[in-house]
């Protein structure tokens, strides 16, 4: 096969759908396929960083196309920096895609897939849509006005690719409610990661990754508030995102903030934690599935999800029983699951086990990368 992977980040940038689509195309290479990257020259929290032209790195070949540079604080100048990314994109997939080739294109800048559907159309090429989260419907969900142009133009782009790969069931159904093609493919951790032993008498709740406005910050801060006095008991959020400053106000002495950690030291950094939380606010369940998830599972760490009870994450964990659900905004009882797993270490530490069976029977890498494999050696053949 030869493939184009189009994504705003790529390698070596730490960010989520940067991952998941480096592990993809080193995976590819690796297996003798010829693999293209096509993104951008900045870092996802450093728009100032000027990346390479170009770079061949694990046998796939990095193009980096040049776009503005105002970065993720400043909305109106987010919005100049995709405008710029479509149109350096467009022309880089121009220059590059051939007749037969296989177009991957991620969602980063949301709507991207507009620009890979109109590229690959001109180029004969067949086109994959790996739909991390659903845009417009998201923005939509935020509150934000979105005009009904960009939803019809976005599912113009599903309905011609050759193959759309939701990350999630009800993501899926979404997709196919517009007469597009869906199936369903996890994403994953890392394949080094793993359980890292711990030994402070401290019990540590961890939050690693962004904080931003999809995510339940209220449940986080009112949890913290009511365990500021309990000595047992520490938090240490990792990452950053637009809600971060919400639970910075209601941090107390117990409560430590570090950057984003690399990910050749995410097994440590994980690990750090006896419990991990992961947030989704209601209104987006089903347009995204947070990636940190995996990432937990992975090193055998309980979860405690702040979000809908009948959301498709919450009821793997609530089925496999490896941690618990608490409802969005909930800090109270975020704090006495908290203090329930903080006072009974070996369930804690079993639910974590059973998290690290699902990953290993669900999500490990070689399962979700050997599956990639096939489904695009299907589209090359028309299958």
């Amino acid at each position: 096969m030869r493939l184009l992977l189009i994504n705003r980040y790529f390698h070596p940038d730490h960010s989520a759908t940067s991952q998941m689509a480096a592990d993809l195309a080193f995976f590819l290479a690796g297996r003798g396929h010829d693999v293209v990257a096509i993104t951008s020259r900045q870092r996802y929290d450093d728009p100032r960083e000027r990346l390479a032209k170009r770079e061949r790195a694990g046998g796939v070949d990095i193009v980096r196309v040049a776009t503005t540079r105002f970065g993720r604080g400043f909305l109106p100048g987010r919005a100049v920096d995709y405008a710029t990314f479509y149109l350096s994109a467009l022309a880089a997939l121009l220059r590059h895609a051939r007749r037969g080739d296989v177009v991957v294109a991620l969602t980063d800048p949301p709507l991207i897939s507009v620009i890979a559907a109109l590229a690959a159309k001109l180029r004969g090429a067949k086109l994959v849509n790996w739909t991390q989260d659903l845009f417009p419907e998201v923005a939509t969900a935020l509150g934000l006005r979105v005009p009904r142009i960009l939803t019809r133009v976005r599912d113009w782009s599903l309905r011609r690719a050759a193959q759309n790969v939701a990350i999630g069931a009800a993501m899926a159904e979404r997709i196919r409610a517009v007469g597009a093609r869906a199936v369903v493919r996890h994403n994953w951790a890392g394949a080094a990661l793993h359980p890292v032993d711990r030994h402070d008498s401290d019990f540590v709740v961890a939050y690693s990754g962004n904080l931003g406005r999809a995510h339940d910050a209220g449940a986080i801060a009112g949890a913290m508030q009511r365990l500021a006095n309990d000595a047992r008991i520490r938090f240490v959020i990792t990452g950053g995102g637009a809600r971060l400053d919400e639970v910075k106000r209601a941090a107390g002495a117990n409560v430590r903030f570090a950057p984003y950690q690399p990910r050749e030291s995410l097994s440590e950094s994980l690990s750090a934690g006896d419990v991990h939380l992961v947030s989704l606010r209601p209104e987006v369940e089903g347009l995204i599935v947070p990636s940190k998830f995996y990432g937990i599972l992975a090193v055998a760490r309980p979860l405690l999800y702040i979000g809908a009870r009948d959301g498709e994450l919450a009821r793997l964990i609530v089925e496999h029983d490896c941690g618990f659900v608490v409802d969005a905004g909930d800090g109270e009882s975020l704090a006495l699951r908290i203090v329930e797993l903080a006072n009974d270490r070996a369930r804690a530490a079993a639910m974590g086990r059973r998290g690290r069976a699902l990953y290993e029977s669900r999500f490990a890498p070689s399962i979700a990368l050997a599956d990639w494999e096939r489904l695009l050696l299907e589209v090359t053949h028309g299958r």
